[in-house]
């Protein structure tokens, strides 16, 4: 792995590994966007992936920056399970951390960890929409850490 990127742990990094490989059927797109977030968020240091996986709900990467000795997320990226078939994401950040000036996301009170979220959908017909979300990437990274 590159210096100053890493995973919470080497099964966190297996099982991230076990699910994109488990990843088949409809969604094929949503996956190649998926693994794109994945590498754009990699691109940056001081950060730390995590995955948790819930079966039929959701599998959700999350970022964090870190900082010190604490590491602060700035990026959900969960892959929403409810229908295996036909999945697709919702790339969540903290609302005071990104910008959304083409008004593509949702604000969600209280959404992650209990302060308000802005989250973007992504679906099939949506990779035009990843410059826009790595933008949003590169926003909430920066932000990471400020007081």
């Amino acid at each position: 792995m590159t210096e100053g990127r890493e995973f919470e742990s080497p099964e966190v990094l297996e099982e991230l590994e076990r699910f994109i490989d488990s990843w088949s059927g409809g969604g094929n797109a949503v996956k190649d966007i998926f693994l794109r977030i994945k590498t754009a968020i990699l691109e940056y240091p001081e950060t730390r992936l995590d995955f948790h996986c819930r079966p039929g709900v959701s599998y959700s990467l999350r970022a964090s920056k870190v900082v010190g000795i604490s590491s602060l997320l700035f990026v959900l990226v969960d892959v929403v399970d409810d229908d295996p078939e036909n999945r697709w994401l919702s790339v969540c950040f903290y609302a005071d951390a990104v910008t959304d000036p083409e008004g593509m996301g949702n604000r969600i009170p209280a959404g992650i960890l209990g302060q308000d979220g802005h989250c973007f959908d992504v679906f099939d017909e949506d990779a035009s929409l990843l410059p826009y979300l790595e933008a949003r990437i590169r926003e909430a990274h920066g932000h990471a850490g400020e007081t």
